[in-house]
């Protein structure tokens, strides 16, 4: 692999690669742009197969949190971290570890929760360093405002593409039901919506079928489901060429990072099938604003606000998709370099 052509290519100003034998700590943090201000980016736990899997996840993770930031107008930069490792390895000295390797960078990147990563987790890396968000989880935390901008995008991108003023009546699929696929459905039970859902977790399910009226569904057959709307909220890469030509949904508008395995090929066949994106970065800004509110301690009412109006943002991409005859993705992309980049 071409370390650096890749860095190159997507315009990174910095890569971390941290390692601690005794922690058993291998770890990359990306820091993608900081034009803005600090790289701002959680860090996930995930087992990848090899560490060139890990160097594109980093990649595309912390690049997709500068777009994120610029779209959500939050100033702040793109960064993230990945701790290569099963769930299972989770160790204090690796958390405590990592939060030392954080810190050495004084500042430049800033991180909390994501995958496999817990509330504890951070806590331990917070012994370590300063430069730690999300610790206080306030007004719901990360995940329950992620749910919120997720609702919000929904409503506009309805609004537009199906010329519905609300969500009532219709059929929502979501991939998914973790913290933030959970809080979705528990929104979205409120606004008379038929819910399919699915998840690799049997435990979820059952809880879900539990607390709300949910269709619990295969994990192939989400794709062919013949819904309203999709809701990608697990990893990413699931939509793609062998996904696309399934989906019966007309549009997508999901919680997941990432979820265009190619994004340039796969946007544009999403437009072809005349299926409405949103892109992730613009829908799934909920948690982002939730800790960037909580570090500069904003008041719960103007924090929850600046999340709903993530359907504002969307519906001015999708006004440019339209008036320029470019895809949602390309729109999206547009807006925040010129944010980002002055234009």
């Amino acid at each position: 692999m071409q370390i650096f052509s890749h860095i190159v290519e997507m315009g990174h100003e910095q890569v971390i690669f941290c390692y601690h034998k005794e922690a058993g700590l291998k770890a990359i943090i990306a820091i993608h742009n900081t034009n803005l201000g600090a790289a701002l980016g959680g860090t996930r736990l995930f087992p990848y197969a090899n560490d060139e899997d890990a160097l594109k996840d980093v990649l595309r993770l912390s690049r997709a949190m500068t777009y994120k930031a610029a779209c959500a107008n939050i100033p702040v930069g793109g960064g993230k971290g990945v701790i290569i490792a099963n769930p299972d390895q989770k160790t204090d000295k690796l958390f405590s570890t990592y939060g030392r390797f954080v810190e050495n960078l004084q500042g430049r990147f800033i991180t909390g929760q994501d995958v496999n990563i817990s509330l504890e987790d951070t806590y331990k890396m917070s012994e370590q360093t300063s430069y730690i968000v999300g610790l206080l989880e306030r007004y719901g935390g990360c995940s329950r405002a992620t749910a919120i901008g997720i609702n919000s995008g929904m409503k506009a991108a309805v609004d537009f593409y199906l010329g519905k003023k609300n969500l009532q009546g219709l059929k929502i699929a979501i991939q998914g039901v973790g913290k933030v696929g959970k809080n979705l459905c528990q929104i979205l039970s409120e606004e008379e919506v038929e819910i399919f859902v699915s998840d690799p977790i049997a435990e979820r399910l059952a809880e879900l079928k539990h607390l709300y009226q949910v269709n619990v569904v295969d994990l192939e057959e989400i794709y062919e489901i013949d819904v309203d709307l999709f809701a990608p909220c697990a990893l990413g890469g699931v939509i793609n060429s062998s996904t696309i030509p399934k989906l019966k949904a007309k549009i997508i508008a999901g919680g997941a990072n990432n979820q265009l395995e190619n994004e340039e090929l796969d946007s544009q066949m999403l437009a072809e099938r005349n299926i409405l994106y949103c892109p992730d970065y613009v829908i799934n800004a909920g948690g982002l604003i939730n800790v960037y509110d909580e570090m500069v301690d904003l008041d719960e009412e103007n924090s929850l606000a600046r999340v709903r109006n993530i359907g504002d943002t969307l519906m001015e991409v999708f006004q440019i998709s339209q008036n320029e005859n470019i895809t949602t993705l390309a729109a999206s992309k547009r807006l925040a370099e010129n944010r980002f980049l002055g234009g």
